[in-house]
């Protein structure tokens, strides 16, 4: 098996991600019977090595990504484990910041492959979806390596999600919103209850600041496992100094100690994942890890996200971000116009159908930009011409619309001075696609198995 031939296999798998089931996942998926099952025929790999676990509707790749960024430059030796990817799957699993090489990943997904072939035949749990795969690949390949420590972030919900089978050191929990509502609820409580399914009895959860119904939901949890609830603005707290060169300043003020750091990814809201990194990073510490101060220091400094408050471009100033419910479109939009001179915003802009489209669209006509709708090449997307009578019906006078996202920054780049701004902004997929335009990334093209396009 080579690695298009991994690749290929890997689509044929059901997938969450790119389907829209009739019946919502959640409502389809009971309990974790499959991925215990296969876990357990491989002889429980997860097991093996010190976790992680880090759930969220917004920042949980971005905290998740800077305590392994941490840990490493601490010494040890980490599996990291994230979804969705941004340009390649090998993204997905990776060792310390390094992917996996296409060869090592087609042996991977060929040893995986035999116990999935048999759970097929199972009629009591079921196939192995794509996610569930690639969840068994991670946890396998990261105890062949022998990894110190794996940081392993939830792709949907908690409770039920494929990776909720681990007994982590530490369980974080970054800032819950509304998303996903058709699978995960519809209300700030019944999501809260979700991503409080990887509240595990014993063991530490850190709980990023929340909206009051939120954090009562999560401490309820914690309360009922006898759990501890370390909480980011109360036993952790945070003080932004000011910007910098290399990125932002800020005085964290954790329970074991003070730390001012120099964090490289923009915008307020990573300052309260990195309280929320660091605050984990001190219950590793609590538990005998040699985390120094200046391993601390340096994995906040040297961390890197994509896609997140980026800044791959100048005159005009290009920014990508993978926002994609009302609560993060506002937050980014806040910090653009707060931390960024420029005369005029031009917004490119792309929805996945399943999100909350038109709270989006208001909240970014309010900034009155210049828009040029577009979409991803996700079977997914929301239809351009759709979103662009979205914008139309907001009254707002220039709204361009693009097929595809190479041609809507084409489009962007005529429409934008060098003192103005690009902001592409919607959905992971569309920034990915801009950060591929204009970084000149050979991106993977996967066949829309449904409709036989690529994407």
């Amino acid at each position: 098996m080579n690695y298009t031939e991994a690749i290929n296999y890997l689509l044929s798998l059901l997938d969450h991600e790119r389907s829209e089931p009739r019946i919502p996942r959640q409502k389809r998926i009971y309990n974790l019977d499959c991925m215990q099952t296969l876990l357990r025929s491989m002889g429980n790999p997860q097991e093996e090595i010190e976790t992680i676990h880090v759930a969220g509707t917004k920042g949980k790749g971005s905290t998740a990504v800077m305590c392994n960024s941490i840990l490493g430059q601490a010494g040890y030796s980490t599996g990291f484990y994230s979804s969705p990817h941004l340009h390649t799957f090998r993204e997905r699993v990776r060792l310390g910041a390094q992917l996996i090489p296409e060869v090592e990943f087609a042996q991977l997904v060929r040893r995986v492959k035999p116990y999935c072939d048999v759970m097929a035949e199972l009629d009591t749990v079921g196939p192995v979806s794509l996610f569930e795969f690639m969840t068994a690949m991670a946890f396998s390949y990261f105890a062949d390596q022998q990894v110190d420590f794996q940081v392993v972030e939830v792709g949907l919900g908690g409770r039920l999600d494929a990776t909720n089978v681990v007994n982590p050191a530490v369980a974080l929990i970054t800032s819950v919103s509304l998303d996903h509502t058709s699978i995960l609820g519809d209300s700030l409580e019944e999501i809260a209850y979700e991503k409080g399914g990887i509240i595990k009895s014993g063991t530490p959860v850190v709980i990023s600041p929340q909206d009051n119904r939120v954090m009562n939901v999560l401490k309820g949890i914690c309360s009922a496992n006898l759990t501890e609830a370390i909480v980011v603005g109360e036993d952790v707290t945070y003080e932004f100094l000011g910007r910098t060169n290399d990125g932002q300043r800020v005085l964290i003020n954790g329970r074991l100690g003070e730390y001012e750091v120099i964090l490289s990814l923009l915008g307020s809201h990573q300052l309260e994942n990195a309280a929320t990194a660091l605050a984990g990073i001190e219950v590793l510490i609590d538990d005998g890890a040699d985390i120094p101060v200046s391993a601390i220091t340096a994995g906040f400094k040297n961390v890197s996200w994509p896609c997140r408050m980026e800044i791959i471009s100048h005159s005009p100033t290009l920014i990508l971000d993978g926002a994609h419910n009302p609560y993060s479109v506002s937050r980014v939009l806040s910090e653009v116009r707060a931390n960024f001179t420029y005369n005029n915003c031009v917004v490119v802009v792309g929805f996945s159908r399943d999100k909350n489209v038109e709270e989006m669209v208001n909240i970014i006509a309010e900034i009155e930009p210049r828009i040029v709708v577009t979409e991803s090449r996700h079977p997914r997307s929301l239809d351009s011409n759709k979103l662009y009578d979205h914008f139309v019906d907001c009254g707002l006078n220039e709204v361009k619309r693009s097929d595809d996202v190479k041609t809507a920054l084409k489009v962007a780049k005529t429409w934008a001075g060098s003192e103005d701004l690009i902001l592409i902004i919607g959905s992971l997929f569309v920034a990915a696609e801009g950060r591929e335009e204009v970084l000149g990334i050979i991106p993977e093209i996967y066949p829309d198995l449904l409709s036989g396009s690529q994407i």
